[in-house]
């Protein structure tokens, strides 16, 4: 379905993601358009894979082990992914080198680092490699492996082999959820593994996550919160995930 949400479904999205489900009174309420609306737009978000309906409201997808499709991805959140973007672009140091894994945050954060100089990028993403090609300053190098047609990423034990040769400045990370446990999380153990490889030689480790992934339920454990020394994210973070943020000491980026 070709279907790209107009602002007041963006909201509406934005919304069930804080809430974890809302009912059509309150989204009426919240917007102020009639109920018939509410529905018609719910069910244009529940058709395109945005969310679920249920009697009454509507919910985000919440499946431990399968992820939303990547053109569904690409949709969410995008503006709070932009800002992180911006937030990640802002702190990168020219000429200094970074891992960047699979992920629509990560390759928002791609696009705004084509501002930056003489970068040497490791990636296992081929959207990430593309869009960072166009800056001829950087040099831009794709890890071996088995490729996903749905997004593009590299997976597999090459590509974990082909990380564990390198050590470099910034380990840059998305994830599909942040449980309130402090853990880490993702679908695909095949991208899991990766992503451990991408943390164990990073000297530094970032996370961009925007508020969506708290409280997301994953299957595969990635990390732990306390591996990771800088978290970006769009929302300051619900409880329990400050108390954990400074109990491991991470700094946390809220954007703007």
């Amino acid at each position: 379905m070709n279907f790209n949400p107009n602002p007041r479904q963006f909201s509406m999205l934005s919304k069930v993601q804080e809430l974890g489900s809302v009912s059509v009174e309150a989204l009426a309420e919240q917007f102020g358009v009639t109920l018939q609306t509410v529905r018609r737009d719910v069910k244009l978000l529940s058709d395109a894979g945005l969310l679920s309906r249920f009697h009454g409201g509507a919910r985000l997808p919440s499946s431990t082990t399968e992820n939303i499709a990547y053109r569904q991805r690409k949709l969410l959140n995008d503006a709070a992914k932009h800002r992180i973007a911006c937030a990640v672009a802002d702190a990168v140091p020219d000429g200094c080198s970074l891992i960047i894994n699979i992920g629509t945050t990560t390759e928002a954060v791609a696009r705004e680092l084509l501002r930056r100089k003489d970068l040497r990028v490791i990636t296992n993403n081929l959207n990430v490699a593309t869009i960072l090609a166009a800056n001829p300053d950087f040099e831009v190098i794709v890890a071996g492996g088995v490729v996903r047609s749905r997004d593009n990423g590299i997976v597999g034990e090459a590509t974990v082999d082909f990380i564990r040769q390198f050590k470099v400045d910034i380990g840059l990370i998305g994830i599909s959820g942040i449980e309130a446990d402090g853990t880490l999380r993702d679908f695909d153990y095949r991208e899991v593994s990766v992503a451990r490889a991408i943390v164990e030689r990073a000297r530094e480790v970032w996370l961009a996550a925007d508020h969506s992934k708290f409280n997301r339920p994953a299957m595969a454990e990635v990390a732990r919160i306390d591996q990771v020394d800088v978290l970006f994210t769009d929302l300051a973070p619900p409880s329990p995930f400050d108390t954990l943020l400074d109990e491991a000491g991470v700094r946390c980026v809220i954007t703007p």
